[in-house]
């Protein structure tokens, strides 16, 4: 081989690797939108999010990059916030609840959504059909609205005696309504009292317990919805002080030292969705993937309630030791 031939394919194999590397794609960024107030408050939810992406592949930072959006409980940023992943061209969202779920859809019909939402996604207007999303859109369904007449159940079963029972509840989340409906009901069958308290913010929650002291309640079932979930330790305080018995639907209120929760699970969830949105970045569509229901359910308690044992649970649920 002549000398200058020798050179050129020198060069030439030195500028393989640089080739390579700059036919790379680049790392796909997931967008993380949230009405939430931060990722203190959604940790326990973002660590099995971290692990349903992981199921097809992605570790946050070594192949995959997440830039995270939190609303801190101010719905009128969701739109904004959504339209700042837009511009940035992410390759999905994952709309971490209700609200953000329909801010995405409504901001994108191009980019991959996969939602974490605890209402009825076809009357959100989220998707078609929850066999065929068709569309952008798809994701994790969960129930809580649907669980009120359930709560107030077992609220009874465990406080026999409470006759007047308070239902807490943020009147600018979506399934609300259904929620109340369900419980009005099912209080109705049983003969009891059912008072509303909304509290639309974190202050309105300290003015509802303030009223207590005028007109007193003997339980409280506690409403679903973000705020709600965000300011459970706020509640469980409140309730503690004013001793009333509460139920939640997360099982991280009665972990905080609520009475107990019954509820869906929510980690779960999360996880599906995370799932979901990994099979995305590895190409498949949306339209393609049925919404996933959640049907794993949990009931926890910090204590058994005088009266009552460890078997009077359902099969499989058992109380925390007392704080």
């Amino acid at each position: 081989m002549k000398r200058r031939e020798f050179i050129t394919l020198l060069g030439g194999a030195a500028a393989w690797p640089l080739a390579a590397r700059a036919q790379q794609p680049a790392m796909p960024v997931i967008g993380f939108l949230s009405s939430s107030g931060s990722p203190a408050d959604r940790l326990r939810f973002l660590t099995a999010f971290r692990q349903g992406i992981r199921e097809p592949g992605y570790v946050e930072g070594q192949n995959v990059a997440i830039e995270y959006r939190w609303a801190q409980d101010q719905a009128d940023r969701l739109p904004d916030l959504a339209a700042d992943l837009v511009r940035r061209q992410v390759t999905a969202i994952a709309a971490h609840d209700t609200p953000s779920s329909i801010v995405a859809k409504a901001a994108t019909t191009t980019i991959p959504i996969v939602f974490a939402s605890d209402g009825d996604p076809v009357k959100l207007g989220l998707v078609a059909s929850l066999n065929r999303a068709g569309g952008n859109v798809t994701g994790v369904t969960f129930v809580t609205a649907e669980l009120g007449a359930k709560q107030l159940g077992l609220l009874h079963e465990l406080q026999p005696g409470a006759v007047r029972i308070g239902v807490l509840v943020d009147p600018n989340f979506a399934p609300t309504q259904s929620f109340v409906s369900d419980v009005q009901a099912a209080a109705l069958s049983i003969g009891k009292q059912i008072d509303v308290l909304e509290a639309p913010t974190g202050r309105d929650i300290d003015t509802v317990f303030a009223r207590l002291a005028q007109k007193p309640i003997d339980a409280l079932l506690v409403g679903p919805g973000p705020l709600l979930d965000n300011r459970r330790v706020q509640i469980v305080t409140l309730a503690t002080y004013h001793r009333v018995p509460a139920i939640d639907p997360l099982r991280a209120f009665a972990e905080a030292g609520g009475l107990m929760s019954y509820g869906t699970s929510i980690t779960d969830a999360y996880r599906q969705a995370g799932v979901y949105t990994g099979r995305i970045l590895k190409g498949e569509k949306p339209a393609d993937l049925p919404v996933m229901q959640s049907i794993k359910f949990e009931f926890v308690t910090t204590s058994t309630p005088p009266g009552h044992s460890a078997s009077a649970f359902p099969q499989g649920c058992s109380p925390l030791p007392t704080r």
